[in-house]
């Protein structure tokens, strides 16, 4: 007799459900969401037959968290149910549309019962890939951060301190760099930038770890800020200028944990056997890569072909027919962070490969939009690199993007 365990889980309590294989509950539990609990929920799943060599597959909906970690040990199958679906099969045996944590539990172990088949159990990464994972996440979490604080400080600073924006137009990252921020913390509003002396300029530049052409940029910058510009009430400024001061603490953290994470995702993702693969692609970084597997993984079964890699990641087109009328849209639903990294690959790729600027030019000219044109390339390049991870080989420009004489020939 086959087992089935649901697990609707949540922040302090979870409720456990054991079917079998014609649908008949057998065990339900509330266990709490501490050590106690989940050795409740394992000798509950050994009390049913739960073993090494036979271990009872477990549905919830969520693939995070202690609790999914204590249910991946072994070899036992864990399936994260999306809660959308879940809810569609709540419908399925309840049509006054009622629900509650138990019985929730027991839709999440029929899911299995019913249509194990039709979803995927959880990959069997290996540590090293978890690790990554973790910090490649980070790391753009970090970024993202980092820019919205970025875009709220040059909203405020436009609104006041206009000088401090044409100043630091020039520098690459701009309001992020190191100089940009020491200045700020220096002056913080237009009245004191304007008496700055060169000494205190180049002094804030050196404190940014600033090394050459000090002299000639302290002087650049002191036009800027004795420049002619219209100014805020003065007891407005100075409240603006705290303002700012507040925002650029939360900038200076967040650019700090981006280079921190950054530095951790250089020292972890080298050591991983995959890397090698990954980094030999055109337009393919230490981090950038770093963040293609963290989202595909290290378990080289997890997408029976390339054709699923590419649906998971959205690059691949959606057929939605209906009658007389269908339509080819790209997809909605995907991994986001997997589709962004790969609109930054397919860019990088158009100056790093003859090739894929080649196929990004030839959708040009076919009528694609850039958007659609990178996506078509990135979607050509994901069939590669999975190919490449299957078999273990290095990217071959020639072979990827062969010449039509190679073709002819």
């Amino acid at each position: 007799m086959l087992i089935y365990c649901g697990i609707d889980w949540a922040e302090r309590t979870h409720d456990v459900a054991l079917v079998n294989d014609s649908g008949e509950l057998l065990a339900k539990r509330h266990i709490t969401d501490d050590a106690a609990g989940y050795t409740i929920l394992l000798d509950l799943l050994a009390e049913y037959g739960d073993t090494e060599e036979t271990p009872i597959p477990v549905a919830i909906e969520t693939s995070r968290g202690l609790l999914v970690a204590v249910l991946r040990t072994g070899k036992r199958r864990v399936y994260a149910i999306n809660p959308m679906a879940a809810a569609r099969y709540r419908d399925r045996t309840s049509v006054s549309r009622k629900k509650s944590d138990p019985g929730d539990a027991l839709v999440l172990a029929n899911i299995l019962r019913t249509d194990m088949h039709a979803h995927r159990p959880l990959p069997a990464d290996s540590d090293l890939g978890r690790v990554i994972a973790v910090l490649a996440r980070a790391q753009q979490d970090a970024l993202w951060n980092r820019q919205q604080i970025s875009n709220q400080l040059r909203s405020l600073l436009r609104e006041y301190y206009p000088a401090a924006l044409d100043t630091f137009a020039t520098w690459t990252n701009g309001l992020c760099r190191p100089e940009a921020r020491e200045l700020l913390k220096t002056a913080p509003t237009p009245t004191r930038a304007a008496q700055l002396t060169r000494t205190q300029i180049s002094a804030s530049l050196k404190r940014a770890g600033r090394k050459r052409g000090i002299d000639a940029e302290a002087e650049r910058i002191r036009e800027f800020f004795r420049a002619d510009y219209a100014h805020q009430p003065l007891l407005v400024e100075e409240a603006l200028g705290k303002q700012m001061l507040a925002l650029l603490i939360q900038l200076e953290a967040s650019c700090i944990a981006a280079d921190d994470l950054a530095k951790a995702v250089e020292e972890s993702f080298p050591q991983h056997p995959d890397a090698d693969v990954i980094l030999s692609f055109p337009g393919l970084g230490v981090q950038l890569g770093a963040r293609v597997l963290a989202e595909i993984g290290d378990d080289h079964t997890r997408f029976a072909d390339a054709r699923g890699l590419k649906a998971y990641a959205g690059s691949s087109p959606v057929t939605r027919a209906s009658g007389k009328k269908s339509s080819i849209t790209r997809r909605w639903v995907k991994n986001d962070r997997l589709n962004h990294a790969g609109y930054l690959w397919a860019f990088s790729a158009l100056r790093a490969s003859a090739g894929a600027d080649a196929h990004y030019r030839r959708r040009r000219e076919a009528g694609d939009w850039h958007a659609s044109a990178q996506r078509n390339l990135f979607n050509r390049m994901l069939g590669q690199l999975y190919h490449c991870l299957q078999s273990g080989e290095l990217f071959d420009e020639q072979t990827a993007y062969p010449t039509p004489i190679a073709v002819a020939a």
